[in-house]
């Protein structure tokens, strides 16, 4: 999504991340976290977070932004957005990791092997639900988007956040209106759109103008 918000496209390789091709030698060559995705620029650089490959794409590309454009913003986006990964998308993709049978010895990212804990699966679903539920999910204010009048990284990892919850069937409270509306308005951007049409409803995209190349699930 964030690719496509820049207007930017790449070659990329698929990674079958249920086949575990990401742990295999091969992948671990390219990125020893065993993760995606990873970009690769064109000397050779890898960068193997989506914090860096978006920092990089801001930095060569920075318009349109999407991680602000004043000291204000930028810190606020960054506020914002921390909140959404730590108290959202972390809780929403460790619960699966420590729940299901398919995620058995992966119960963290990387190479390692950590086995699954009920506890935490269990604490895990009700910080999920706890996101949900809260106004900061979506925020309850009236700007445009999370952190005030333009798009940014904060409102594409909100709408990853509720979009992964949608697959493990838990959903933003019926009555909570305003985010629902942001929501919906978040998912009907063409970024949002694209991303579905190409079967990634639940990831950023990545990438770079010219011969680059990146690796996804």
């Amino acid at each position: 999504m964030f690719l496509a918000e820049k207007g930017l496209d790449i070659a990329r390789v698929e990674v079958d991340l249920r086949g575990g091709e990401h742990l295999a030698a091969a992948f671990r060559t390219i990125n020893p976290y065993c993760t995606v995705p990873v970009l690769e620029l064109d000397d050779g650089t890898l960068l193997c977070s989506t914090a860096a490959i978006w920092r990089y794409l801001e930095e060569t590309h920075p318009e349109p932004p999407l991680m602000g454009r004043t000291a204000v913003e930028t810190a606020r986006i960054a506020d914002t957005h921390w909140h959404i990964k730590s108290e959202g998308i972390s809780a929403i993709a460790k619960w699966p990791r420590n729940a299901a049978p398919r995620m058995r010895d992966r119960a963290l990212c990387g190479p390692s092997v950590y086995a699954q804990t009920a506890q935490l699966a269990e604490r895990d679903r009700r910080r999920a639900e706890a996101f949900l539920k809260s106004p900061e999910s979506l925020a309850e204010s009236a700007d445009p988007f999370l952190c005030g009048e333009c798009f940014s990284v904060a409102d594409i990892d909100a709408l990853i956040a509720v979009d992964f919850a949608h697959q493990l069937h838990l959903e933003l409270p019926a009555d909570a209106m305003r985010a629902c509306s942001r929501y919906e308005l978040l998912a009907s951007r063409p970024s949002a759109s694209a991303c579905r049409e190409n079967g990634d409803p639940s990831q950023s995209e990545l990438a770079d103008a010219g011969s680059q190349r990146s690796w996804r699930g």
